[in-house]
């Protein structure tokens, strides 16, 4: 990281190298997109190292440049008409598992800011103060906007198994 800050490209590259398939994933679980998560990803890798020198190195960096990238994400996705694909080699689900598509399917509908939550805690699998800080809310908004989440998962999820 301090050579990463220093300048030097090699140690920038390999600090992006370590953390760009987490990145990648956590922008696709928001936005529902490969265009859209790949376009996050960019920027926020952009705005990561441009910001690289006001990055506290006492802090772990994976929490801090996936909230840079989980932010530019929701605002992307804001930005167009929800549109979710899902591709079972991103998830790693296998041909024929309906299941696991009927919950990334609600998962897609969920708010973005309750997806987020679910995407940094869940899929990514960062602790609640991570989250928080990640996405910069009070730990108690992290555990608010899980449980509702959770709930209307369960609630969309019990719609379709009808």
């Amino acid at each position: 990281m301090a050579r990463a800050r220093g300048g030097d490209t090699r140690a920038a590259e390999e600090l992006a190298e370590r953390h760009v398939r987490a990145a990648w994933r956590a922008a696709y679980a928001v936005t529902g997109r490969r265009d859209l998560a790949d376009d996050a990803v960019q920027d926020g890798f952009e705005r990561a190292f441009e910001a690289l020198d006001r990055f506290d190195l006492s802090r772990p960096f994976a929490p801090w440049l996936v909230r840079i990238v989980v932010n530019r994400a929701l605002t992307l996705v804001t930005r167009t008409a929800p549109s979710v694909e899902f591709d079972e080699t991103v998830h790693g689900v296998s041909e024929g598992a309906e299941a696991a598509r009927e919950v990334v399917d609600a998962l897609m509908r969920l708010d973005p800011d309750r997806r987020a939550v679910v995407v940094l805690r869940v899929v990514v699998g960062l602790s609640p103060d991570e989250t928080a800080a990640a996405l910069d809310v009070p730990v108690g908004t992290v555990h608010s906007r899980l449980h509702r989440a959770l709930a209307d998962l369960r609630r969309a999820l019990e719609v379709t198994a009808r």
